[in-house]
Parts: C-alpha cells; sequence; structure tokens
C-alpha cells in the first residue's frame, strides 16, 4: 500500500492533468485525499486541474468549431443531447458552461454544441476559465476537506465490496435516465 501510494505521489500531479483535459473529477478527488493525507500538495493539485480542465474544454471547442464535419461523424448517435445541450444553453445562457462542469454527461457534449454555434471564443474562454475555476476549488477543496471521511467510506465498501457496483449502477441509471428522459421526443 505504501508503495501505491508513493508511486500516486509521485506521478499523481501528471495523472490530474492529464484526466482532468477531460474532466477529471475521480483524479482531483484522489488528490485531495492524497493531499489530506500528506502525500501531495492541494494547492498544486487544484492549480494542475483548472489549468488542464480549461485546455480540455478550449480544445473541444476549437475541434469542434474548425473541425465540424469530422466531428459530427462521430456523434452522429448522439444528436437529440446536442440538441439538448442547444435547448440549455439558450435557457441557461453563457451560464451552462459554468454549470456543466458538475454535471457527468453533459460537459463534453455542452462544450461540441456551444463551439458548433457562433458564439464567441473570448467570451467561451472567460466563462470556461471561471467554470474550471470554481469546479477545481470545489472538488479539490471538497475531497481535501472531507478526506478523512473519504478515507472511511472507502474502508466501508472495501469491507463490503458488493456496494461499490450497487452505487455505480444507481448513480450512473440515475444520470442515463435523467439525459433519456431530458431528451425524449414529446
Amino acid at each position: 500500500m505504501d508503495d501505491m501510494l508513493n508511486n500516486l505521489a509521485t506521478y499523481g500531479y501528471l495523472v490530474v492533468f492529464l484526466y482532468s483535459l477531460g474532466g477529471g473529477f475521480v483524479a482531483l478527488l484522489g488528490a485531495g485525499v492524497l493531499s489530506y493525507m500528506g502525500k501531495m500538495d492541494i494547492s498544486l493539485s487544484i492549480s494542475i486541474a483548472f489549468i488542464a480542465n480549461f485546455i480540455g474544454d478550449s480544445l473541444i471547442f476549437y475541434m469542434s468549431r474548425y473541425h465540424k464535419h469530422e466531428m459530427m461523424e462521430h456523434l452522429r448517435k448522439h444528436r437529440r443531447k446536442l440538441a439538448f445541450s442547444h435547448l440549455l444553453l439558450k435557457r441557461h445562457g453563457s451560464w451552462i458552461i459554468v454549470i456543466k462542469k458538475f454535471i457527468y454527461g453533459l460537459k463534453t457534449l455542452v462544450t461540441f454544441a456551444i463551439g458548433l454555434t457562433k458564439y464567441s471564443f473570448l467570451k467561451f474562454s472567460v466563462y470556461n476559465a471561471l467554470g474550471s475555476a470554481i469546479w477545481a476549488l470545489i472538488v479539490g477543496g471538497g475531497s481535501y476537506i472531507f478526506g478523512g471521511a473519504l478515507i472511511e467510506g472507502y474502508k466501508m465498501v472495501a469491507d463490503k465490496p458488493y456496494l461499490a457496483p450497487l452505487m455505480l449502477i444507481v448513480i450512473g441509471g440515475s444520470v442515463w435516465f435523467y439525459l433519456s428522459a431530458a431528451t425524449k421526443r414529446s
């Protein structure tokens, strides 16, 4: 266990960066807990996650803006979700760029949808930076503050391994049900 923690402390910042390019919730959560344990630095972890998350969404925006045809080939199955993302943008305005950071399943699609419109890249970048900073502070700071409770929760799941798949099914099913209901034809 100590070897694994030392490896995570050594390569953890790289993992946080790479994983945060596409969302990074779990990696930042782990970095917060490792920081609580004294194995990583929370300020550095939050900063790395912020930068990587900002870069990741900016790349998605760029790809959908300037490579629409190539991107649409991969998104054919998700047309309804893209349309739902456009509706969210109309309904919530630019704040959806901040809010989407916390909604699994919409983070990437909303960015794709915004990139397909004539939305200003500068305006997107400002809201993206704000959203990335809030996301990194809440997830990283929260996991650091509640590190003890998260470690106890891990021990409980380790003692009762049937809880982990059950929790994943409930959370994944809830997200799937919400997205299916939200994008269902009337």
